[in-house]
C-alpha cells in the first residue's frame, strides 16, 4: 500500500509532531497562479470564455463519477468528485439542515494536508454510507486513511420506498468511474432524485449541473451542482431561469424566454405585471408546498481551481461560491435547506493567502468567478433535467423556452 505524507484522520486520532512539521514544510517553489496544468498540457485557455468541456472536469486535477438508480422504487443516485492529488480543501455551509459528514476535517483551525474524494448524494444522511464506500476504494487504490468528506439532499421516498436509497457500493463504483472529461448533467447521480421549488413556485425536477471558466494565463475555475432547493430557480416575473442572466460564451444559446401562456400557468399572472403578484393559486400553492416538501431540500456543491492556496484561502472561496447559490435560487440557505459548498484547489506550488496583500487581486478573481460558475451550473442543472415521475422538468413546462436550445452545454461546437 502506497503511504501518504502524515495524514491527520478526522475521525480524530492526534498527529504525530513530526508528522505536522512535515507537511509544514512541504511546500514546493513559488509558482505563478495558473501553472498547476498536467504536466504537457498546452494553456489553451481564451480568458472569460467556458473550458473545452464547460465542467469542473476542465480543472486539472478533479475527476467525476456517477451512478443512479431510476426504476422503481428507486428515485436516487450519488455523485464522487475524484481528487487524485489530495489537494486542499475548504467547505462552507450556509443551510439550515445539513447532512453532512467529516467538514470539520477541513477547518482551517484544524491539520488535514487534503482530500481524496468529495461525495454529493442521494439519501440524506444515510448518505455517509456511500461516503464510506468511495473511502474503501481509495484504499483499495493504495491511499492509507482515506479522507471523503460529503453532503447528502433529502430525496428519500421520492422513488417510492424510504429505505431505496444509495449504499456504500454506489460509493464505491462511482469512485471507480471518476473520470475527466464531459460530465452528464440532470437527472443523475446525486441529483436522480432531487428536486426544486416548492414555497412560491412549482415545484420542477432538479439534478446535477456543472459549469467552468478559463481566467487567462492558465487559470481555470470550475463548478458541479446537486439542485435540489427549496427555493425557485425561476424569475417570477418571467420565468427564465435565474442562473442564466451570468451565461458565457453562449452556453445558453437558443434559451429563450418562456411564452406569456406558459409562464401565466405557473405564476398565476405574475408574467403579466413587473412585480410579482400573487393570486389565490399563488398563496394556495405557498401555503401546501413547504408542507409536502418539508425538510427535503439542500442544494450542495463543489467548486475547484487549478491554483494553490492555504486552507483559510479556499475555505474563503467555498463561502464566496454559496453566493452563487444564493443569486440562482431565491430563497437561499433556509431553515428546510442544508446548502453545503466545498471547495478545492488542485494547484502546486507557492500557496495564495488571504493575508498577502500581493495575492488578495487574484483571490478575488478566484472567488467572482467560482460564484458565478456555480450559479450557471445551477441552470445548467434545471435545462438538463428530465421529467421523472410526478416532478416535471423545466423544458417540459416551459417547451417554448427550449425548443431551440442547444444541449452540449457550452455554447461552442461539438468536436468532429
Amino acid at each position: 500500500m502506497r503511504p501518504r505524507p502524515a495524514r491527520c484522520l478526522a475521525a480524530g486520532l492526534a498527529c504525530a509532531t513530526v508528522g505536522s512539521l512535515a507537511l509544514t514544510g512541504a511546500a514546493s517553489a513559488p509558482a505563478a497562479p495558473g501553472s498547476a496544468s498536467a504536466p504537457g498540457q498546452a494553456a489553451q485557455s481564451t480568458a472569460g470564455e467556458p473550458g473545452p468541456f464547460n465542467a469542473i472536469t476542465d480543472v486539472p486535477g478533479i475527476e467525476v463519477g456517477q451512478v443512479q438508480k431510476t426504476r422503481p422504487p428507486y428515485l436516487t443516485g450519488s455523485t464522487v468528485v475524484r481528487t487524485p492529488t489530495m489537494p486542499v480543501a475548504g467547505v462552507d455551509q450556509s443551510g439550515g439542515n445539513p447532512a453532512t459528514w467529516m467538514t470539520n476535517a477541513l477547518s482551517p483551525l484544524n491539520a488535514n494536508p487534503g482530500v481524496d474524494a468529495i461525495v454529493l448524494t442521494g439519501g440524506s444522511i444515510w448518505g455517509m454510507d456511500v461516503g464510506i464506500g468511495a473511502m474503501h476504494w481509495v484504499e483499495d487504490h493504495g491511499v492509507e486513511g482515506p479522507i471523503v468528506p460529503g453532503a447528502g439532499i433529502f430525496d428519500i421516498g421520492r422513488g417510492g420506498d424510504e429505505r431505496a436509497r444509495p449504499t456504500a457500493s454506489w460509493g464505491y463504483r462511482a469512485t471507480a468511474k471518476a473520470r475527466g472529461g464531459p460530465v452528464r448533467q440532470g437527472t443523475a447521480g446525486g441529483g436522480t432524485g432531487a428536486t426544486s421549488g416548492g414555497l412560491a413556485s412549482p415545484v420542477l425536477k432538479g439534478g446535477v449541473g456543472t459549469a467552468s471558466v478559463e481566467l487567462g494565463d492558465g487559470l481555470v475555475v470550475g463548478a458541479l451542482v446537486v439542485v435540489n432547493s427549496l427555493g425557485s430557480t425561476v424569475n417570477p416575473k418571467d420565468c427564465t431561469l435565474l442562473g442564466t442572466a451570468f451565461g458565457i460564451g453562449g452556453e445558453f444559446a437558443g434559451l429563450r424566454k418562456p411564452s406569456r401562456a406558459e409562464c401565466s400557468r405557473t405564476t398565476g399572472g405574475a408574467a403579466k405585471g413587473s412585480k410579482y403578484q400573487a393570486t389565490n393559486k399563488t398563496e394556495n400553492r405557498a401555503k401546501t408546498k413547504p408542507a409536502r416538501q418539508k425538510g427535503k431540500n439542500t442544494t450542495i456543491a463543489v467548486v475547484a481551481t487549478n491554483t494553490s492556496m492555504e486552507n483559510a484561502a479556499i475555505t474563503k472561496v467555498a463561502g464566496v461560491a454559496n453566493d452563487g447559490l444564493a443569486r440562482a435560487i431565491i430563497p437561499s440557505h433556509t431553515l428546510y435547506d442544508g446548502d453545503t459548498v466545498f471547495a478545492a484547489a488542485t494547484g502546486k506550488g507557492r500557496k495564495l493567502a488571504n493575508n498577502d496583500p500581493n495575492d488578495v487581486a487574484t483571490l478575488t478573481r478566484i472567488q467572482d468567478a467560482a460564484a458565478n460558475s456555480l450559479s450557471r451550473a445551477v441552470a445548467h442543472a434545471m435545462l438538463s433535467a428530465t421529467s421523472a415521475r410526478e416532478f416535471k422538468s423545466y423544458c417540459d413546462t416551459y417547451p417554448s423556452a427550449c425548443e431551440n436550445l442547444r444541449r452540449n452545454g457550452t455554447g461552442k461546437k461539438r468536436a468532429g
